[in-house]
């Protein structure tokens, strides 16, 4: 890929606003397990948090390469915990960008693409996961409005979150019982309780309660049971963002590793001198090279409309690849950092506590295995 001289410009634009904005604070963000919510109005204000939305709703269109550059200039803050709840609202408002009424469109989209308010995903719950079709928090109608009850876990943004876009059971059992609905973040009888984690300290992620929930019943997002193909299609955009910051990560890993072994000196020389350290980087850029040109090949055939099955298992194999990429690479800088790789503030440290989230969310490495085959007819 060749990129013109408007991405380029946004690249410097982003890489601009990430060393004034983030990359100062994110370790004292990460130390206090949040950042400030002023951060959402000032990535919006530069077009980060509407970039590939409608201009009809605050948007700014842009092909796929702009949202790949955008994640490349985040990660190099190197806070996967921050890229996730910043953008949570890319896995929260695409359902309803695509299948939503005008009037809801209108209530929620704008003010979430300003940065005004938080939008987030809610899926996943405490009896399973990856296994969205036997999904248990119902919603049955009653006198106008949707009752909800049930709970749901590991959701992204979930403390903070202004609208949660959540899938319900308000049919039978199975994929074909399931709707999705815009629901109120301060709706009556919606509790929520913060998740302590291993890595994303910065992000917050909550256990959502629903006890009797009434949402109105024109929040239902497209038609009534008919979620479960939105949640399998949102679930590919997520997944191409993953593969993309997974690439991101692992590519802030080899820098900082590089950059570590041409100060830090052993036995006389440089730590690069030494030929294990430079097999090590060379393993690392193989790899990283390897990601990079698979993930490109993946947005070139999106923009070019080729999103069929054979897309779709070979982005399950990319996900599966980018995070082993970057596991791979971030276990190979903490090593060459030494004792440093194991010290806090170091971005290698935060994305090596980070790497299993990666390989979980959106979808775990064996789930992908699985759905790649049934896509590929094996």
């Amino acid at each position: 890929m060749t990129f013109t001289p408007e991405h380029e410009l946004f690249r410097d634009s982003v890489r601009a606003f990430v060393a004034a904005e983030i990359a100062p604070h994110v370790n004292a963000w990460d130390e206090a397990q949040t950042f400030p919510r002023e951060l959402y109005r000032r990535a919006a204000h530069i077009g980060l948090l509407g970039l590939g939305y409608p201009e009809a709703y605050g948007g700014t269109p842009a092909d796929g390469w702009f949202r790949l550059i955008a994640t490349e200039e985040i990660a190099r803050a190197g806070s996967g915990g921050l890229m996730a709840s910043l953008f949570s609202h890319n896995i929260g408002l695409p359902p309803l960008v695509a299948h939503g009424s005008e009037a809801l469109k209108r209530r929620i989209v704008p003010a979430v693409l300003a940065g005004e308010r938080i939008a987030a995903l809610a899926i996943t719950e405490p009896s399973g996961g990856s296994d969205v079709a036997r999904l248990r928090c119902r919603a049955r109608r009653d006198d106008g409005h949707w009752v909800i009850d049930g709970d749901k876990t590991f959701i992204t943004s979930g403390m903070r979150a202004d609208w949660i876009t959540l899938a319900v059971r308000t049919g039978g059992p199975g994929g074909a019982g399931i709707s999705l609905i815009a629901v109120p973040g301060d709706a009556p009888g919606l509790t929520r309780t913060p998740l302590a984690k291993m890595g994303w300290w910065c992000s917050d992620t909550a256990q959502l309660h629903f006890e009797g929930v009434r949402v109105p019943a024109d929040h239902l997002i497209g038609a009534e049971n008919a979620g479960f193909r939105m949640v399998m299609d949102n679930f590919n955009g997520e997944r191409l963002l993953m593969s993309a910051g997974a690439c991101a990560f692992a590519q802030v890993c080899f820098d900082e590793a590089l950059d570590w072994a041409r100060q830090r000196r052993t036995f006389g020389v440089a730590l690069v001198e030494h030929q294990v350290t430079r097999h090590k980087l060379m393993d690392m850029h193989m790899r990283l090279a390897s990601t990079r040109a698979w993930l490109h090949a993946m947005v070139e055939r999106q923009e070019a409309g080729d999103t069929g099955a054979h897309w779709v298992a070979e982005l399950c194999l990319l996900k599966n690849h980018a995070t082993q990429t970057l596991q791979w690479c971030a276990d190979a800088a903490v090593q060459i950092l030494g004792g440093m790789g194991y010290m806090r503030g170091t971005r290698c440290e935060r994305i090596y506590r980070e790497v299993k989230v990666m390989m979980i969310g959106g979808g775990a490495e064996e789930i992908m295995k699985e759905l790649a085959a049934r896509q590929l007819g094996i």
